[in-house]
């Protein structure tokens, strides 16, 4: 390989890793304001605010055509969805330099829902390891209390079912190595339906 094709090379690998993790974050932000909904997390908290600022963009327009439920902001969730949508067929583009064949729009379609779910298990994965790192830390970070509220539906089934272990409490580690199992399947049938 030449100088140039590595360089060419080289430079769509970043351009990849940085769309990889700027719709990660974007998509992330979005089930996030969902999962504010669905927890009736407090508005005017500072954690809520910058969620809300970083995708009205789009939940607002969203939301004319979409109202929200009682415990589900279908606007917010459709926005991460065409977000997923648009993320994947960037990849393909950039991976292919092409655009995708027309067999390829419903499995396209399908593994945004897989997308969907791999960023949601990676917004638990970073909510759950910065909460432990904290508890461990300093316990009494002004994080702290919205880390618990944001988690507490996730590891309090976890935290009924495992025995009392002399005070440890492990239930951030399985609800870690649960997702990471899941994150494992679902980008294996990411990659099965749409090759990226």
């Amino acid at each position: 390989m030449t100088f140039n094709g590595a360089l060419a090379s080289m430079s769509v690998d970043i351009l990849q890793f940085l769309i990889e993790i700027g719709f990660t974050i974007l998509g992330a932000a979005f089930l996030a304001r969902c999962w504010l909904h669905a927890i009736r997390f407090h508005p005017f908290n500072p954690f809520s605010q910058l969620i809300f600022r970083a995708t009205e963009w789009l939940s607002k327009p969203l939301r004319g055509v979409l109202p929200s439920g009682k415990s589900i902001d279908y606007a917010s969730l459709f926005g991460a969805y065409l977000i997923a949508v648009v993320y994947l067929f960037a990849l393909w583009v950039i991976a292919t330099r092409a655009l995708p064949p027309y067999e390829l729009i419903v499995p396209g379609l399908m593994a945004a829902l897989v997308t969907l779910g791999r960023w949601l298990l990676n917004l638990i994965i970073w909510l759950t390891l910065i909460q432990a790192v904290l508890s461990w830390i300093n316990p009494l970070a002004p994080m702290m209390p919205v880390l618990r509220t944001l988690t507490a539906p996730l590891l309090e089934p976890i935290r009924r079912i495992l025995p009392n272990f002399s005070g440890f409490d492990f239930s951030p580690l399985v609800l870690l190595i649960l997702a990471q199992i899941a994150m494992m399947v679902l980008s294996r049938i990411n990659f099965t339906l749409f090759g990226v």
